[in-house]
C-alpha cells in the first residue's frame, strides 16, 4: 500500500482526498519511485478543475517527482536502486509516496541538484528550455515578453533569456511580483492589474513590437500578446490559466504583420529520449552554472495538497511549489 491524493469527482481543492491504494511491482520497462519531492504545476489544478480532458475517475494527479528507486521491472537497463532520478510522466499519480514509472521518461540526477530543486524544475525548466532554444530560437539583440513572469515557467524564461543576450519585458500581477521578476532577470515590468500591457511594450521598444511573446495565460492576455508583436513575430501560447483565448481567424495573423502562432507542447519536444536526455543536459548546465537559479518559494506536506492548490489558484505564490512525502 502507498499513500496518494486522488480525487473521485471534479471541482475544488477540497476534491483531493489522501487514500491507501495498492501498489503493484515495476512492470516491464518501469522503476519503482520512492518520492522525495514532487512538483505541482499549474496543469495539475486545470486537471482537477475539469478544464483539460479528465482521466477516468478516481483519478490521481500530478506528472513531476523526484526520488529514489526502489526496484527495477524487466527489460530495465541503466538505473539501479538507489539512483537518484527525476521523472515527468503520466498517467497522472505522482502525488504519492511512492509511484511505477517508465524508466525511459526518468533522468539520473547529478549530485549537485538537490531533490526538491529536481522536482519543481523538470516541467518548467524543460518548458523554458524548448521556448526559448526551439520554439523561437532567442539571439542576442532580441526583445521578448514574458507573461506571468514572476512564475515557475517565467523566472526561469526570463533569466535564460538575459543570458541569451535578449532584452526581457515582463508582465506581472503585482508590485511585490514585479521586483521579483526584475531580480531574475528582467529588464522591463509592466504590471498588466494597472496598466494596459501592448501600448506599454510598443513605448518600450520604440514602436517596434517585440519577437517573440510567451504566454501562459490565455484569454486575459491573447489579444494584448498579438498586439505586441514586431511584424513576424511569434506567439508562443503555451498554457491557459485565465481560459482558452477566442478563436482566431488566420487571416487576421496576415493583417497584424505576418505573425506566427503556436501552440508547443513539451510532449512533442522530449518525444525520444535522444530529446529528452538533450533538453535535460541543457537544463541541468544552466542550473549547474548559476545561470538559472531555481526558486521554491514554499514546500507543503504531502496531506497539505489542497493547501497548496488553494494558493497556487489564489496567486499567493511564486516561483514554483513542492509537495514533500
Amino acid at each position: 500500500m502507498t499513500r496518494t491524493i486522488r480525487f473521485h469527482a471534479t471541482g475544488g481543492p477540497d476534491v483531493l482526498r489522501v487514500e491507501n491504494v495498492d501498489l503493484p511491482p515495476p512492470g516491464p520497462g518501469q522503476l519503482r519511485l520512492r518520492h522525495t519531492a514532487i512538483a505541482v504545476n499549474f496543469r495539475d489544478i486545470l486537471i482537477r478543475r475539469g478544464g483539460h480532458t479528465p482521466p477516468p475517475l478516481p483519478s490521481g494527479l500530478g506528472i513531476e517527482s523526484a526520488g529514489v528507486v526502489d526496484a527495477i521491472g524487466p527489460d530495465v537497463s541503466g538505473f539501479g536502486p538507489g539512483d537518484r532520478v527525476a521523472c515527468v510522466a503520466g498517467p497522472d499519480g505522482a502525488y504519492a509516496d511512492a509511484r511505477n514509472v517508465p524508466a525511459a521518461r526518468a533522468v539520473i540526477l547529478p549530485a549537485d541538484i538537490d531533490d526538491i530543486s529536481a522536482a519543481s524544475m523538470m516541467v518548467r525548466g524543460m518548458t523554458a528550455r524548448y521556448l526559448l532554444r526551439e520554439t523561437y530560437r532567442v539571439k542576442p539583440g532580441d526583445t521578448i515578453l514574458v507573461h506571468a513572469a514572476a512564475g515557475g515557467v517565467g523566472l526561469i524564461l526570463c533569466q535564460w533569456a538575459k543570458h541569451l543576450g535578449a532584452t526581457v519585458i515582463g508582465t506581472v500581477g503585482t508590485d511585490e511580483k514585479a521586483a521579483i521578476a526584475r531580480a531574475n532577470g528582467c529588464d522591463h515590468t509592466i504590471v498588466y492589474t494597472s496598466e494596459d500591457f501592448a501600448p506599454r511594450v510598443r513605448e518600450i521598444t520604440g514602436g517596434k513590437g517585440v519577437a517573440v511573446a510567451y504566454d501562459s495565460v490565455g484569454r486575459m492576455t491573447f489579444e494584448g500578446s498579438l498586439l505586441s508583436l514586431a511584424p513576424r513575430g511569434v506567439l508562443a501560447s503555451y498554457g491557459e490559466a485565465s481560459g482558452e483565448p477566442d478563436p482566431l481567424p488566420p487571416r487576421r495573423l496576415g493583417q497584424l504583420g505576418s505573425l506566427f502562432l503556436t501552440h508547443p507542447s513539451l510532449g512533442n519536444y522530449t518525444a525520444t529520449r535522444q530529446d529528452l536526455l538533450a533538453t535535460t543536459n541543457d537544463l541541468f548546465d544552466v542550473v549547474r552554472s548559476g545561470v538559472v537559479k531555481i526558486d521554491v518559494s514554499r514546500t507543503y506536506p504531502l496531506a497539505d495538497a489542497p493547501r497548496a492548490h488553494a494558493d497556487m489558484e489564489g496567486r499567493r505564490t511564486t516561483g514554483s511549489i513542492v509537495l514533500v512525502p
